[in-house]
């Protein structure tokens, strides 16, 4: 794979998030049948209209009753009610909702809503007082809910670099020519489809996690399903490029043989090309019910089958070798691997709960992920794009700025694993707590992360600086490629602060929804201030591989210091008032697809 993909990139082969309400439960020692101060089964709750303007007339507002069979699986001390008659401005004793105050019970109120799956924490029922001030406790009570949320994440993303380390040693070992191929290969694959399948899948960061702890958990199942038509209408594209990039690649200048090899790679590759846009939706699906432990206990299973594979296809017996190709079609073998677990896991081992039937709501609304998923591309695209100029340019100063490049890229894609984990962990807290209507608390999580991003980006530049004289004998121990790096490994130290800070915001814009905002703001960091900055600076001004981290860095300060204005200066009470109307919106559509149904059946 190519550099840009390690460090810019949440590939969906490989998700990244879970642990559920069965394990918590199990966890603090609690028998399902011994609830823990929580609602029986047969309890119910008064449930309102999301919008005054948005309640059905009395003929469509029949009583329903607690739909227990759809929830079963889950233990009722582990299931919150959802009970907006106490959400006000101020929470009360008996819930924590701080979103606007409800419409007050009508005629058209349904006297019974359905129980609420969510993530339970235990302090999300804490009477948060906003005139009280500063609440410190709260930050750390955050930054411990962050952190057991990223580390499984975090680790998810090293076992999957881990596959791509495997593909480039199986391919490094055979030649030069067949190591460029497959890096142009890879490179392409990043440009044209990768980064296209996980801008679009970025959408289900929006939807997801509020949907989950909202009256209507099935939603998580119906936005999936949505994504996954969207997603299989992006193939057509990508594959029609990858299968005539020959053509292209020899149109960009690229030596025969090379862009003939490439070709290869990503024919190869293409078989991969499906189960990876489906492991975007299905990371998405299980980290939005809290389920971070699971895509990684499937890497720690495919990893290694992976590492096998490539030695087995490139390297193995005669009767099965198939030497260059063997490489893609590894990688493909275990995205799809990575998917039936994925599969297996989500229809035998997890509760249906965020499950919805496929039906023809299953093909409506594909527009707003599309909107989504288009600024979401621009938000994460731009990035793997501008990595790849940067590698681009560095090719252009010569050999040894080029294995340099390496050596500091490859770093700072292991370094960034951490704040990007952070990132993906604080954007379900925050759509969960969305779902929730908890604004006050969400505040907090913004600045809990933060503040771990800093801390966590410090930590990184230390350690760059105390070992920058040595830092390069782990890859090269070339004089020349050691001097250099330690020459620029300061700037990278201060680009680590930034960086992080980048990542979390990112997942914090794309829980609200702002992708479009993400998008504009690393288009102008990047291709408005950095990169040209960083050209002028290596070419005009003879900084060489200097300037072009100076750039990257000035790019990234900008980013992450404008997103976090907008993230601390967010109003989330209107955040939560936005996902009401999202939420009452699919309901009204569900009950029009239900009585619409019936209709049928008495016909």
């Amino acid at each position: 794979m190519s550099s840009t993909y390690v460090h810019y990139s949440t590939p969906s082969s490989l998700p990244s998030d879970y642990a559920v309400l069965s394990r918590y439960a199990a966890a603090r020692g609690i028998s399902p049948d011994q609830p823990e101060g929580g609602p029986t089964s047969n309890d119910t709750f008064s449930d309102t209209a999301e919008d005054a303007n948005d309640m059905p007339s009395s003929e469509e507002a029949p009583l329903v009753t607690n739909k227990r069979a759809r929830r079963s699986s889950f233990p009722t001390a582990y299931v919150t009610p959802f009970n907006p008659t106490s959400m006000g401005p101020l929470p009360d004793k008996t819930g924590h909702r701080s979103g606007p105050a409800a419409p007050a019970l009508s005629e058209n109120t349904p006297l019974l809503a359905p129980l609420v799956p969510r993530i339970l924490e235990e302090v999300d029922g804490e009477d948060l007082n906003p005139e009280s001030g500063a609440r410190p406790n709260v930050v750390w009570e955050e930054i411990r809910i962050l952190t057991k949320y990223a580390l499984p994440v975090c680790g998810t993303h090293l076992l999957e670099y881990s596959l791509v380390v495997a593909s480039v040693i199986s391919i490094g070992h055979l030649s030069t020519t067949a190591l460029a191929a497959s890096t142009l290969g890879s490179m392409t694959a990043s440009v044209s489809g990768y980064s296209i399948m996980q801008g679009f899948a970025s959408a289900l960061d929006t939807m997801l996690p509020s949907a989950w702890t909202s009256t209507q958990p099935q939603l998580v199942g119906l936005w999936s399903q949505r994504m996954a038509v969207v997603s299989a209408a992006c193939l057509f594209p990508i594959l029609l490029i990858w299968f005539n990039s020959e053509s292209i690649l020899l149109g960009l200048k690229q030596e025969p043989e090379v862009a003939s090899l490439a070709a290869t790679y990503l024919k190869w590759a293409s078989l991969g090309l499906p189960a990876y846009a489906f492991n975007g939706i299905s990371r998405r699906y299980f980290q939005s019910q809290g389920l971070f432990a699971v895509p990684t206990r499937i890497i720690m299973c495919i990893a290694p089958v992976n590492a096998l594979l490539n030695w087995i296809l490139v390297w193995g017996p005669e009767p099965v070798r198939l030497g260059f190709i063997g490489a893609p079609i590894a990688t493909a073998i275990s995205f799809n691997l990575i998917s039936l677990c994925s599969v297996i896991y989500g229809v035998w081992f997890i509760p249906h709960t965020a499950w919805h039937p496929i039906c023809r709501r299953s093909f409506t609304s594909l527009g707003v992920l599309v909107q989504l998923g288009l600024a979401g591309v621009g938000q994460t695209a731009s990035e793997w794009w501008s990595w790849e100029l940067v590698g681009l340019a560095a090719s252009m100063l010569g050999p040894i700025q080029l294995a340099t490049q390496s050596v500091l890229l490859v770093s700072a894609s292991t370094t960034f694993q951490a704040p990007f984990a952070l990132g993906v962990a604080t954007s379900v807290r925050i759509g969960n707590l969305l779902g929730e209507e908890n604004a006050l608390r969400t505040g907090y999580v913004v600045k809990a992360a933060m503040l771990m991003a800093l801390a966590v980006g410090c930590i990184w530049s230390t350690m760059f600086m105390i070992f920058r004289h040595s830092w390069a004998h782990l890859f090269n121990d070339d004089s020349s490629v050691v001097s250099m790096v330690a020459f620029i490994l300061p700037i990278v130290a201060l680009f680590q602060v930034f960086d992080g800070l980048g990542a979390v915001t990112a997942g914090i814009l794309r829980a609200e929804g702002k992708q479009f905002t993400g998008a504009l703001l690393n288009l102008s960091a990047y291709y408005v201030i950095g990169i040209p900055f960083g050209l002028w600076l290596a070419f005009s001004k003879n900084a060489d591989l200097m300037g072009l981290w100076v750039g990257l860095t000035v790019a990234l300060v900008y980013e992450s210091l404008v997103s976090s204005w907008i993230c601390l200066r967010t109003d989330w009470t209107y955040e939560v008032e936005k996902v009401r109307r999202r939420l009452a919106a699919e309901q009204k559509a569900g009950a029009r697809e239900d009585a619409e149904a019936a209709a049928r059946h008495a016909r």
